[in-house]
């Protein structure tokens, strides 16, 4: 129904948010290697690297024999079903990731999106425990920077293109466009939604989002604002 173009809230504390951009640079980069594959190496490759419960609990054994059971916690954060997954989850890392990272510093951002994605694969996996199927996409680290923003930032104005009866742009405060957001992620896990959306997943990255900000933002950077 919505997404996000732009946001008016600048940077304070760093000129350039180099992580933000190479998270998006890197998962791009990971996608054109998957969509250069054959259909079948593209299925083998989410299977080998995205989030299986029952692999991860070690109920199946570990496709690939090298790689830690856990590391898939965090690979599949990098893999997309298709383009416009890809693109939309990059659409909304780049408008609300900078301000996450200027809000936490460089390392710490990186540590806080890799953790929300093991978040939100565990989430997932918490309601999938016999699930065998893989989980894919930046969708539940997203989620984690969106719950950051909403508890530091829910002043700040979001432009997003809405759909009433064309497309316009409209300014919305972060705080209403992401409620709205998180809001039809329940609306759809209360209703038992069948799509193949890993919706447990958006509420526990946005949860972890939620909680880690405020331990680990800077002293300076006060809770609730974006005015």
């Amino acid at each position: 129904m919505f997404l996000p173009l732009h946001d008016s809230n600048p940077r304070r504390h760093i000129p350039f948010p180099f992580v933000n951009y190479g998270l998006i640079a890197v998962t791009i980069a990971v996608f054109a290697v998957q969509a250069m594959l054959p259909p079948a190496a593209f299925d083998q490759a989410a299977i080998n690297f995205g989030m299986i419960p029952i692999v991860v609990r070690d109920l199946y054994p570990q496709p690939v024999p090298w790689l830690p059971d856990w590391a898939n916690l965090v690979t599949y954060a990098f893999l997309h079903a298709d383009w416009l997954h890809l693109l939309t989850n990059m659409l909304f890392l780049w408008v609300f990731g900078d301000n996450i990272e200027d809000a936490l510093g460089h390392a710490k951002y990186l540590v806080f999106y890799l953790a929300c994605a093991v978040l939100a694969a565990l989430a997932h996996l918490g309601f999938n425990l016999e699930g065998n199927g893989p989980l894919l996409g930046a969708s539940g680290a997203v989620a984690g920077v969106m719950g950051a923003y909403i508890v530091l930032f829910p002043h700040a104005r979001v432009f997003v293109l809405a759909r009433i009866v064309i497309p316009i742009p409209l300014p919305v405060p972060a705080f209403w466009m992401l409620g709205f957001w998180i809001a039809t992620q329940l609306f759809y896990v209360v209703i038992g939604s069948d799509e193949p959306v890993a919706w447990w997943a958006h509420l526990g990255g946005f949860a972890a989002g939620v909680v880690l900000a405020p331990l680990m933002k800077r002293r300076a950077v006060p809770l609730w604002g974006g005015r």
